[in-house]
């Protein structure tokens, strides 16, 4: 059964760096594309990163751009997102979603976009707060 599991949420001053992980069980990470998303109160999702299955593509929105960096593990079978300097309004639960993308000709590209998304993680929670 595949499952993903995030964690490494919190709360931290403004400025401060988190590590988020995304970990996979139940099916091999390397065969898919990985996109980070976030939901702030109110809001609507919003896609903030992804990378593709081959890591050979990485791209993030604007917003984070500079601050944030995805990274896979293979070997851990997990997925990172680095954040620093983080700002108040990046307060949100942020999840981990996975698409299958074994096929060659998919295996650089990715998405933002929620709707490419089948399965996804929990969340978890990272309040941005003095």
């Amino acid at each position: 059964q595949l499952q993903l599991v995030e964690s490494g949420g919190g709360l931290v001053h403004p400025g401060g760096s988190l590590t988020l992980s995304c970990a996979a069980s139940g099916f091999n990470l390397d065969d898919y594309t990985i996109g980070w998303f976030r939901q702030a109160p109110g809001k609507e999702r919003e896609g903030i990163s992804c990378i593709s299955t081959s890591g050979n593509t990485i791209d993030y929105t604007e917003s984070v751009k500079g601050r944030f960096t995805v990274s896979r593990d293979s070997a851990k079978g997990a997925v990172f997102l680095q954040m620093n300097s983080l700002k108040p309004e990046d307060t949100a639960v942020y999840y981990c979603a996975v698409k299958r993308a074994h096929v060659f000709a998919l295996r650089d590209l990715c998405t933002m976009i929620s709707t490419a998304y089948a399965s996804w993680g929990q969340g978890t929670q990272v309040t941005v707060s003095s």
